[in-house]
């Protein structure tokens, strides 16, 4: 195993918000990595924190009525219980606010000032502050047209300010990308970043005004200022090496950094802005700078806070199980590329590969053995050459893309083991075996599919840091250091255990969901409207109203009755042979010339009626009970039935 070390670092994290899907994601993308490394006998660094200064963490603290520093302590336990839920094994967790962190800015700041890669001179442009950068003018028209970003996310500023001779680094970083093309991962990012620097590159606004923005690390030349958060964050990867600027050479046991792990979203910054800071610090440049996608909704919207589409993955966990959760965010994406989420989707790869293919191999291997051989590891001479040319294949594989953080490619290779597994016990019929009395052949089958379990448990240790211990310890050993030596350079592959060795049967590894978890479930569950009850009514039967005839009319004359104070003589066409003469109570609310040429309903069936002394042959609908407030109408052809 290689002796060297390792260094990987996730983002620091704002905290003028909580934990999501995105910041989970990275952290275990990171913590895997790093836990891989020390599988292989690696001394690993593994950073990760918060940022904790800035324009929007002071907004947010004012919001809340608190001050800066006691906004960012209350929301720090928030981070780092995050990452104890997903068991993350960071060897340091950085706050930006840790003293050694602000005596590293102060330090960097003044010695590029001092050799005047830092200077003084007037701003005045568009202040993007959601990601508290400036921007030029076309940056925001192209955000504004994209919908990337709403007028009210820029402001005007226009102030003095320090700047950082950013573009006089330019062409040393165009240098650098064209002769390590596997600096910027993946390439389509390598693009995008080359694509950034066609344009010509501005120097780097690094200050804020204390009179507009107080919250950060004061300028030691200029305590007017404090520092802008994006270069006093970048800062904290060397902080969390040791570096000094007095020559000691001690942090260069880290660095170069060998993935910083960022969203796509921060690409920019880490890798123009940092890369510059390094190149005038005369400090090596990152081997790798590795953007991820982006966790998006069935929508297409990326899941954050703000858009209020985001995963509780304490929720995941709670319901799934940690090492479920694990898997299911580094098997379902490439590295590198944007993923949709449902939870329809998780639980159909939980069932599929963790229930069905990894968890139903396991419970047959050691139900079996112990059925028919005595729940100890059997003997058998050698394993089945299929099964080990596929084990063999799968280790190179597994190994090599975990290596490169290709997760989804390292699990879908070993993968192909645990389905040989599986398939060797459906092709061999162990059942069969031991009904017939084949004891060794037997043995010989089970032990195979006992190696292959041995196998999977071991090499998924760093995505499954529960359930790959677990099933290890269900075969009745924990493999050695020196077998995982051998494993990884091809040797002894499905020979990990030991003959003899007691098996543990116990529970299913991952239990079958046939449905949703209920709590999981709730969240889409449809709230029945509270039932009012109706009023006391004289219910009629339907058949009653159907009797009901309505027609539409058209009024054709309306006269006051002759001896009647309340009611109106209305001539109304129905598409009959004559019109009707109908009486209606209105004459308070109606002029009788306003009626004529109106479109009315009218029961067209109800018997004729004599009211005062003239014939009424029908009634029309009107709106309002005692008091009538308007006609009922229809937009139809007089004689027109009304259903």
């Amino acid at each position: 195993m290689p002796g060297d070390s390792f260094y990987i670092t996730t983002p620091i994290y704002y905290v003028n918000g909580t934990p999501h899907i995105g910041h989970a994601y990275t952290t275990v993308a990171a913590d895997t990595a790093a836990r891989w490394q020390r599988c292989k006998g690696r001394e690993v660094l593994f950073l990760t924190g918060t940022d904790e200064h800035g324009q929007k963490v002071l907004e947010a603290a004012e919001a809340r009525g608190l001050t800066p520093r006691a906004h960012v302590d209350d929301m720090v336990p928030a981070w780092r219980a995050m990452m104890d839920k997903l068991q993350v094994t960071h060897d340091r967790f950085i706050r930006t606010t840790d003293a050694d962190h602000e005596a590293l800015v102060r330090a960097i700041l003044t010695k590029l000032h001092d050799a005047g890669d830092i200077y003084f001179d007037t701003y005045e442009g568009w202040y993007l502050v959601t990601d508290e950068v400036f921007v030029t003018e076309l940056e925001r028209t192209e955000q504004l047209e994209s919908g990337a970003q709403s007028e009210d996310a820029y402001r005007w500023v226009s102030e003095g300010n320090y700047f950082f001779k950013m573009g006089k680094y330019q062409q040393a970083l165009l240098d650098h990308i064209a002769a390590h093309p596997d600096f910027i991962q993946p390439e389509a990012r390598r693009n995008e970043v080359l694509g950034f620097l066609r344009r010509e590159l501005t120097d780097l606004c690094i200050s804020r005004p204390k009179e507009r923005m107080s919250w950060g690390v004061a300028l030691p030349f200029d305590d007017k200022y404090v520092c802008y958060v994006w270069f006093d964050a970048l800062i904290n990867y060397l902080t969390g090496t040791g570096f000094q600027l007095d020559g000691d050479a001690s942090y260069q046991k880290w660095w170069p950094v060998d993935y910083h792990l960022v969203g796509k979203d921060i690409l920019t910054t880490h890798s123009v802005y940092w890369t510059t800071m390094l190149l005038a610090l005369g400090v090596d440049l990152p081997q790798h700078i590795y953007a991820h996608g982006w966790w998006v909704s069935s929508d297409g919207d990326k899941m954050s806070k703000s858009r209020g589409n985001v995963i509780d993955v304490d929720l995941l966990v709670q319901e799934f199980g940690l090492d479920a959760t694990r898997y299911f965010f580094l098997r379902e994406a490439r590295f590198g590329a944007d993923s949709g989420f449902s939870f329809e989707g998780y639980m159909g790869r939980y069932n599929a590969d963790l229930a069905n293919d990894l968890g139903n191999l396991a419970h047959r291997a050691l139900s079996m053995t112990t059925k028919w051989l005595g729940g100890v590891v059997p003997q058998r001479a050698a394993p089945d050459a299929a099964l080990h040319a596929t084990a063999v294949a799968a280790v190179e594989t597994f190994a090599s893309q975990m290596d490169r953080l290709q997760f989804q490619q390292a699990l879908v290779a070993l993968w192909d083991v645990v389905k040989a597994g599986n398939k060797h016990i459906d092709t061999t019929q162990p059942w069969a075996l031991n009904k017939a009395g084949e004891t060794a052949a037997l043995a010989a089958v089970m032990r195979d599919v006992l190696e292959v379990c041995a196998l999977v448990g071991t090499l998924m240790a760093p995505v499954l840091p529960s359930k790959g211990p677990e099933l290890v310890a269900k075969l009745g050993a924990s493999p050695p250091t020196e077998w995982l030596t051998e494993l990884l350079a091809g040797r002894r592959v499905l020979d990990g255990l030991t003959a003899g060795s007691a098996l543990q049967t116990g529970d299913p590894l991952f239990p079958r969901h046939r449905e949703l978890p209920p709590k999981i479930a709730a969240l889409f569950a449809v709230e029945e409207p509270e039932e009012v009850p109706l009023p006391e009514i004289d219910w009629i039967a339907y058949d009653d109203f159907a009797k009901v005839e309505l027609k539409v009319g058209t009024v054709l004359s309306a006269d006051i009755h002759p001896n009647a104070d309340k009611l109106l003589v209305l001539q109304v066409e129905l598409g009959e042979a004559r019109p009707r003469t109908i009486c209606a109570g209105i004459k308070s609310v109606f002029e009788p010339a306003a009626l004529v040429g109106r479109s009315v309903v009218v029961v067209a069936n109800l018997a004729p009626r004599t009211l005062r002394g003239v014939a009424s042959e029908g009634m029309i609908l009107a709106a309002g009970g005692a008091d009538v407030v308007d006609l009922v109408s229809a937009a139809a052809p007089p004689g027109a039935p009304v259903r």
